[in-house]
């Protein structure tokens, strides 16, 4: 059976630029055939925290080569319908945790995170072992 990829989210990426030791991330220790996706909304937190151009520059290598699931219209309605689930139960989260979730679930992708906690929460999302 073919993987159909993951969706890599914000945190793991945070990891993989902060760590000395690459070798030792989550993003280096995902098999070399893995297809990895990424939001759209990770690419604006990733920018948002480059404070100079040389962060900018290490995000652009980076992330060369992943595809961006844009942030589409469904993904939009699946992010509302996730923020009215979590709000009714009480366990509210991160409005981008919540679009990165929608765009996984839109796409029929799993999330592969370091913050299981709360992408836990979210009902119908698959998560990346």
């Amino acid at each position: 059976m073919e993987n159909p990829g993951m969706v890599i989210d914000t945190g793991i990426f945070i990891e993989f630029l902060r760590k000395p030791d690459k070798s030792k991330t989550v993003l280096k220790s995902l098999p070399n055939d893995a297809a990895l996706f990424v939001s759209a909304v990770t690419v604006y937190e990733l920018m948002m925290g480059a404070t100079g151009q040389e962060k900018k520059n290490d995000i652009h290598i980076l992330l060369d080569g992943i595809p961006v699931l844009p942030f589409t219209e469904e993904v939009s309605i699946n992010a509302a319908e996730i923020y009215h689930d979590l709000r009714r139960r009480n366990l509210m989260m991160e409005f981008r945790d919540i679009f990165i979730a929608a765009s996984a679930i839109t796409f029929h992708l799993p999330v592969k995170t370091l913050n299981l906690g709360h992408f836990q929460r979210i009902q119908n999302l698959e998560l990346a072992s």
